[in-house]
């Protein structure tokens, strides 16, 4: 809720801002308070309508006002938590990336590089109708159309303002009729709403999540493939995605989702945000104490070399004093030589006295040279401190190309898995082209396989026809048996040429001038020879 209020509060500064009035004192994040019911787009929009005449830029832009409305969230997001309102190019860098890998383009860290080169020393960041214009003139979405750009910023708008984790079509099955109905999911931190498109008008209802909620996954059934289960306290839902890959990205964002109301953490970018802003914090608390330290040493270095200008001095005094006193005594020994030689002894006792003092100052002079020498050892480590110091932030500096590198590697990597399953989607349409023309061609195998049993049907009848015809035969047959035998019994006792038909033996048969005959040659041969028997007998 405290997240929220800041953004409130960011969208009331704009809105007083374009006003001329001084928000502060007006409302504080104590004084702010957020229902559960509250609409914070609309909220957000009427503050974006009072503010956008007068800042948003009259050049031309390659986005729209509503996606301009949507970056100007997105930054009242990202922004940091002081006014006037700006967001640090570590955030412009994220925002860009999201962007760009959404619009499926690499990122251009080296662009990115030259344009924080050129960026203004004097200010931390950029204001809102700033990074507008920068994402509207189309310096790093170079060879992206309008609705590339604007399904890209509306796709980043619902992960970090809506909260949206996941959304797609999937079929999901009903609770009384049973029947399959494909829907467009809604993945949130504590909910799942379902509508009938992707325009989310039409809402059919929310599956509310909390702890005690589970995500299993099902084997295929009843034609369905792809199957997972969502268990919550009252109800129970079964949904069936595309493909499998959908599935399991499904079941692995949920469980995800579950795993954080058990934790009571925020969502992933939400902490993701926390993680940068605390991160940013550390830094700047680093580099603060680092400059004080520096500046304490500094000071110190000053002191030091106060004290040696100090030292050198005073030694240059006692030496110009020593000096002076011994031109003094050298006068006044000639004096004395000349004037009192008596004094002689005295003279040389004093002359010892000062060259021992002499001595002593020359013993601190020895002295204070050493320190000099130290204090320029000190210089000396501070210097190597220093350029350790540089050489860790070299070595810094590499590791974090090498990790943009390792980024843009990914990215790539990720650009080669998208090809792969437009591939396995052209793979699964032409599958389904040859399975629409196995579908035909068993259909021309069922037409013939029909012809062919209405004309085994028809055989049928006809082999009916021919067995009654058959029996016709058969009958009409007998009746001709019938009669032969009653011819038989009138002609038993006369011998001719008139013969019964019977069935002939296989030798050949004989040809009269009526066709073939009823007998063979070998029969007509032991007829003559009875017939001749007969004869002869008579």
């Amino acid at each position: 809720m405290g997240g929220l209020k800041d953004e409130l509060l960011k969208a009331i500064w704009h809105a007083f801002t374009a006003l001329d009035l001084d928000h502060s004192g007006k409302v504080s994040k104590s004084q702010l308070k957020v229902q559960d019911n509250f609409d914070k787009i609309e909220f957000n929009r009427m503050c974006w309508t009072l503010c956008v005449k007068k800042n948003l830029t009259k050049s031309p832009l390659l986005i729209t006002e509503e996606d301009a409305f949507k970056v100007w969230v997105i930054f009242n997001f990202l922004s940091e938590d002081k006014y006037p309102l700006i967001i640090v190019p570590e955030e412009i860098e994220y925002l860009l990336k999201k962007l760009t890998e959404v619009m499926g383009g690499g990122w251009q860290q080296e662009q990115f590089e030259h344009y924080k080169i050129n960026f203004d020393d004097s200010k931390d960041g950029l204001s809102v109708w700033e990074l507008i214009e920068l994402i509207g003139n189309g310096q790093f979405s170079k060879g992206m159309d309008r609705q590339t750009v604007s399904m890209a910023i509306n796709e980043v708008f619902n992960e970090l303002i809506l909260d949206v984790l996941k959304q797609g079509y999937m079929m999901k099955k009903g609770h009384r009729r049973k029947n399959w109905t494909e829907r467009w999911f809604v993945l949130k931190p504590n909910i799942i709403s379902y509508y009938v498109s992707e325009d989310l008008k039409d809402k059919k209802g929310d599956i509310l999540l909390d702890e005690n909620c589970c995500v299993e996954s099902l084997p295929d059934k009843d034609g369905k493939k792809c199957l997972f289960l969502i268990k919550c306290f009252d109800k129970t839902f079964e949904i069936s995605a595309s493909d499998k890959k959908k599935k399991q990205e499904w079941i692995q964002a949920i469980h995800s989702t579950i795993h954080l109301l058990k934790l009571g953490s925020p969502p992933p970018h939400k902490e993701a945000r926390q993680r940068r802003k605390e991160l940013r914090k550390k830094l700047l608390a680093e580099q603060e104490e680092l400059e004080r330290q520096m500046k304490e040493l500094q000071a110190a270095n000053e002191n030091k070399q106060q004290e040696l200008e100090t030292v050198r001095k005073k030694l240059e005094e006692a030496a110009s004093r020593a000096a002076e006193e011994e031109k003094k005594r050298l006068q006044t020994q000639v004096e004395l030589q000349a004037r009192f030689s008596t004094e002689l002894e005295r003279e040389k006792l004093i002359r010892q006295q000062m060259e021992e003092q002499v001595a002593q100052k020359s013993s601190e002079l020895e002295q204070y040279l050493q320190r000099v020498r130290e204090l320029e050892d000190m210089y000396l480590k501070l210097q190597e401190a220093l350029e350790d110091e540089r050489q860790a932030r070299q070595d810094e500096e590499t590791v974090r190309k090498l990790q943009a590198r390792l980024l843009e590697e990914e990215s790539s990597k990720r650009a080669d898995l998208e090809k792969w399953h437009l591939e396995q989607q052209q793979a699964i349409q032409a599958t389904e082209a040859e399975k629409q023309g196995l579908e035909s061609e068993r259909g021309a195998k069922e037409r013939a396989l029909q012809e062919a049993l209405a004309q085994l049907e028809r055989l049928g009848r006809e082999r009916e026809q021919a067995l009654e015809q058959y029996e016709g035969v058969k009958k009409k047959l007998e009746m001709a048996t019938s009669k032969t035998k009653s011819w038989k019994d009138k002609v038993a006792q006369h011998e001719g040429l008139i013969r019964l038909i019977e069935p002939g033996s296989k030798n050949p048969h004989l040809i009269t001038n009526w066709g073939p005959a009823a007998f063979t040659q070998a029969e007509l041969e032991e007829r003559e020879k009875s017939w001749k028997g007969k004869k002869s007998t008579e």
